[in-house]
Parts: structure tokens; C-alpha cells; sequence
């Protein structure tokens, strides 16, 4: 289908006003303007009950969402999206509080550290470092890891990790996820429009992330080349018609259920890369943060 309208009106704005693309700017400028992009999109800041900001014992920061419950709480551990680059705890602050409320349930998101300065996989073993802190230390009554694009190739990664490793993971939230390094799909061809998320953009996130090309082979930079996808934690993976990065998303899902993992995938028809925190403007946003609030109930309550 074409264009959502609503975002096709976002796209005709950016070009009216010729918004540069964040791989044209600066670091420090692509992270400002990614941040006031996110709030301005996500609409009104939603109330919760009690927020945090805690500390691991290796210094990674943390930021926690309560809802109004007691006792132990089914948790979400959330990782940001910005291609391992920009992004921060309070960009995934407006998710974190929808999905808290919604769900409800205890939301964390991960201050991990970004590249290039702290290049992969450093992101991989803070985020994995920083869930098995958390269910040591705040004592979950389940865990759940997720996060969009950059977010959601972490979620996927700390998978693999804790297969192995711990933490006992009850699931796992892979909105439009970063799978594969380099992947020539149709959708990654096709996806050069210069007013939205582009092929150009991923190719630039992956330059400051990986400090040799080689590394993009290892399975904790992609997943779908892990060995073996079997005995991971259930899934709900979301991707976007006119994403880049939609093909890898659903290989990645198509990957888990011939693995036996329960999988579910939900592609959002006219919606682009970065729908998903878009929900104060977009529609397709809301309902999407909808499916995954009703997914996580739902694993939630299995246990």
C-alpha cells in the first residue's frame, strides 16, 4: 500500500523545510536533533506513578518506571534505539512510560555506552552486563528484554548471551530490529527516500559502530548468524512496510519460529522506521504500542 497519509504529511513537511538527514550533521548535533525529533513525535508525557534513576555496580545507568502495583513486578527491560550512536535513557523515555501503564508492568531502560567511542560490542555485554544486574538485584517477578532498531538488535543479541549465561528471559520485544550486517534485501534497496530513514542512514550507524567490517559476522552484531536460534525466549517482532530495515526484521522472526521459538510478527502496512515512538503523531504508532502492551500482558500472565 502507499504511504500512510499521516506519514506521508510528515514526510512532506520534512521536505518543505528541507530537514538534513542526521548522517549530514555532526555527533553532538545528530544526538540533539534526534532527541527533540523523538519528544516532539511521542506525544503527551504520560504520568507514572514512581520513576527512578539507579546506578549499577559497574556505573551503567538505569532509569525505572513503576506502576501503581506492589511487590515484585513483571519487567521489561528496554533498550534504546539511535544505531548504537545517538539515543539515550531519555529518548525511550515516552515508550518506557506507555508501555508501564499500558502493560502495566516495571519498565528499565539501559544507559548503555555509545559508539564510536565505545565501539560494538560494547553495547552487547553493557545491556546483557546490566539485565543480569537487574535480575539479581531487583528482584523481577519475570523478565522480558526489548527495544526498537538499534534497541531491538541489543534485545536480540542479550538473547543469545543468556541462553547461555542468565538470566532466565521470559520473552523478547524486537520492534523493527537491526539483524544483519551488510544485507543486500529488497527493502533495504528500495528504502533511499533522502526525507526518511534510508539505506544511507543504516550504512552510517553501522560505520560508527563496528571498528572492523570483519565484526559484522559475529552473531552478537547479527543475529540471524547465530548458529542456533533454538530455546530462546518468545517473541513479538514488529516491522514497517517502508523500513529498510523491514526484510532482516522478518527473516529474523521467520529465523525463531523454525527454531520452535513462539513467534509472533506484525508488520505495520504504510509505516516507516521509527513509527513506534511516533505515537503522538501517528496512528500506526499507537497501535503498535498497543500490540506490544497486550503481548507482554500476555506473557506476563503465563508465568
Amino acid at each position: 500500500m502507499p504511504l500512510d497519509p499521516q506519514v506521508e504529511a510528515m514526510r512532506s513537511e520534512r521536505e518543505a523545510n528541507d530537514v538534513p538527514q542526521l548522517y549530514t550533521q555532526t555527533l553532538a548535533e545528530a544526538r540533539a536533533a534526534d532527541l527533540a525529533s523523538i519528544r516532539a513525535a511521542g506525544g503527551v508525557v504520560e504520568q507514572v506513578h514512581h520513576v527512578e534513576d539507579v546506578t549499577t555496580d559497574a556505573g551503567l545507568p538505569l532509569r525505572i518506571y513503576r506502576p501503581d502495583l506492589q511487590g515484585p513486578l513483571p519487567t521489561l527491560v528496554y533498550f534504546f534505539g539511535g544505531g548504537w550512536t545517538l539515543g539515550s535513557i531519555d529518548t525511550a523515555d515516552g515508550i518506557s512510560r506507555k508501555l508501564a501503564n499500558a502493560v502495566p508492568c516495571q519498565v528499565i531502560t539501559v544507559g548503555y555506552r555509545l559508539a564510536p567511542e565505545h565501539p560494538f560490542p560494547t553495547a552487547v555485554h553493557d545491556c546483557h552486563n546490566a539485565t543480569q544486574w537487574i535480575a539479581k538485584h531487583l528482584d523481577p517477578a519475570r523478565l522480558v528484554v526489548g527495544g526498537d532498531s538499534a534497541g531491538g538488535n541489543l534485545a536480540a543479541a542479550v538473547t543469545l548471551l543468556a541462553r547461555d549465561n542468565g538470566p532466565a528471559l521470559a520473552g523478547q520485544l524486537l520492534v523493527y530490529p537491526n539483524t544483519l550486517y551488510g544485507s543486500d534485501t529488497i527493502s533495504m534497496r528500495k528504502g533511499n527516500d533522502p526525507y526518511l530513514f534510508n539505506n544511507t542512514s543504516v550504512g552510517w550507524y553501522w560505520e560508527h559502530y563496528l571498528t572492523d567490517p570483519a565484526d559484522g559476522q559475529n552473531p552478537l552484531a547479527s543475529p540471524l548468524l547465530a548458529p542456533s536460534h533454538a530455546n530462546l525466549p518468545p517473541a513479538l517482532v514488529i516491522t514497517a512496510e517502508y523500513d529498510p530495515l523491514r526484510d532482516e526484521g522478518e527473516f529474523y522472526a521467520e529465523k525463531l519460529h523454525a527454531a520452535g521459538v513462539p513467534t509472533t510478527l506484525s508488520r505495520y502496512d504504510g509505516m516507516v522506521h521509527g513509527f513506534f515512538a511516533m505515537s503522538g503523531i501517528l496512528d500506526g504508532g499507537k497501535q503498535a504500542m498497543g500490540e506490544a502492551s497486550t503481548w507482554l500482558s500476555g506473557i506476563f500472565k503465563d508465568g
